[in-house]
């Protein structure tokens, strides 16, 4: 926030998992927001999400390069239009990476993308698309650590996130996190279960989180947004999270 006494700084909150004030700069944010926008239009737009239970969340959500849905990936939005899944852009995979560095102050080293071969939480999608994950080139991208799925969230005032892990896919690759809009209250816990400990970070428009490593598997959620602090000259009534994630699936862009 311009006129701070003391400018935030980066801050390591757990081992592996970094918040960054301030990253994206005003013209960052704006082109961000008009893509965003783009993308939640549809087919494959944005939707509300439905658990399992039969509850819904909400924050309402948009995907790209794959289609997230409790609890796997998929192709095609199988829980809203069913439309193909728009794809991961180019440039937004090459923020990933630019976030990484910037979170660590280099790119992952060898060997970060790998997730224990064992993981209980690991989700495993269903078989609603062998047959489209048979004819995909699994060999894509020669860079196991590339940036090919984004989640995108919307939160009016009264949404919030419960505590969850990312742990559907097979890519032990930092999770990115970016925020646009109204500052949040971010509640980031411990590997072992959704209660304490944890810690709560303000992020406001323009801040990074990324989390990795020992952190990875990290429970985390969203208790709170304050409405009507997001900066005046972004335009936006609420908050966005783009999330950006390593499938490691073996499913690239059509």
């Amino acid at each position: 926030m311009d006129g701070e006494l003391f400018p935030r700084e980066p801050t390591e909150i757990a081992p592996g998992a970094v918040h960054v004030p301030d990253w994206l700069g005003p013209g960052r944010q704006r082109e961000l927001l008009a893509a965003c926008r783009d993308w939640a239009r549809p087919p494959a737009g944005l939707r509300t999400v439905r658990t399992p239970g039969g509850g819904t969340m909400t924050a309402r959500q948009v995907c790209l390069g794959l289609h997230w849905y409790p609890y796997g990936y998929a192709r095609t939005a199988v829980d809203g239009d069913g439309a193909p899944v728009k794809p991961m852009p180019g440039r937004l995979a090459e923020l990933g990476r630019e976030a990484v560095a910037a979170a660590y102050g280099q790119p992952p080293p060898p060997g970060a993308c790998e997730l224990p071969d064992a993981d209980p939480y690991r989700y495993a999608p269903p078989d609603a698309d062998a047959d489209a994950d048979a004819d995909a080139d699994t060999d894509w991208c020669a860079d196991p650590c590339a940036y090919d799925i984004a989640l995108i969230n919307f939160y009016d005032g009264d949404s919030r996130m419960g505590m969850h892990r990312d742990a559907e896919e097979k890519s032990g690759a930092p999770v990115v996190s970016l925020s646009l809009g109204d500052t949040c209250v971010f509640r980031f816990g411990n590997t072992a279960s959704r209660g304490r400990p944890y810690q709560d970070v303000r992020l406001r428009s323009g801040d990074l989180f990324v989390f990795g490593g020992p952190s990875r598997l990290a429970y985390h959620g969203v208790p709170k947004v304050l409405p009507g602090t997001a900066p005046p000259w972004l335009g936006l009534t609420g908050r966005l999270n783009i999330t950006l994630r390593v499938g490691g699936l073996g499913t690239g862009p059509d």
